[in-house]
């Protein structure tokens, strides 16, 4: 690849980015701070001037990653407005847009490693990204009677793992496992049977 030759005022993003092409080639433990280097076209030792180490490199993709995530969750969210159910619903399809659109992020953010708690700003976005989707859980659980509502917070935890679970196992081209139904279809009735079990569906929806 040719060298880019981007200026100093942008190489601490154009490492970034050379670090996401690597994370999506390779995986975020497949490469060396030395090919991000040459990706991005410039020394080994300029690296050092941004990055202590290829971890720092990679939670910073992983705060980038979560600021687009947060972002498409809360757009998802209040495109469903004003309906709860809708809102709720959206919310869990945008975890799989993300994943397929940004996999380079969705990697340096779940299967880094790298703890959400590495830094502060790492921390405070991957809180408002989650609160997104627990908001919407809080809005949608208030139409399930009081003796069957689950905690919102378990309720978000769900959606969040089954859209997860799909992402990992059937989006993602993993070898083995792949699925004769499309991840958006598996995604989608997998949480309409969760709704319908807590009555916010009809049976015969």
């Amino acid at each position: 690849m040719a060298k880019r030759g981007y200026h100093h005022g942008n190489l601490r993003q154009a490492l970034v980015e050379a670090a996401l092409e690597l994370i999506e080639e390779r995986g975020p433990t497949g490469f060396t701070l030395s090919e991000a280097a040459k990706r991005a076209g410039v020394t080994p030792a300029a690296v050092y001037r941004h990055f202590a180490g290829r971890e720092d490199m990679i939670a910073e993709a992983a705060r980038q990653g979560y600021a687009i995530f947060a972002d498409m969750m809360q757009y998802a969210y209040q495109q469903g407005q004003p309906s709860d159910l809708a809102s709720f619903e959206a919310t869990g399809r945008a975890y799989l847009a993300f994943a397929r659109r940004h996999p380079g992020h969705y990697i340096a953010m779940f299967e880094s490693g790298i703890s959400v708690n590495r830094t502060p700003e790492l921390a405070a976005i991957a809180t408002r990204a989650r609160a997104v989707l627990e908001r919407a859980a809080e809005e949608l659980s208030r139409h399930i009677p009081p003796e069957k509502r689950p905690p919102p917070a378990m309720f978000s935890a769900h959606i969040w793992a089954l859209s997860h679970g799909v992402v990992e196992l059937f989006a993602r081209n993993s070898p083995g496992t792949q699925s004769p139904f499309p991840p958006e279809d598996l995604l989608e009735t997998g949480i309409g049977i969760y709704l319908r079990g807590l009555g916010l569906i009809p049976p015969d929806d």
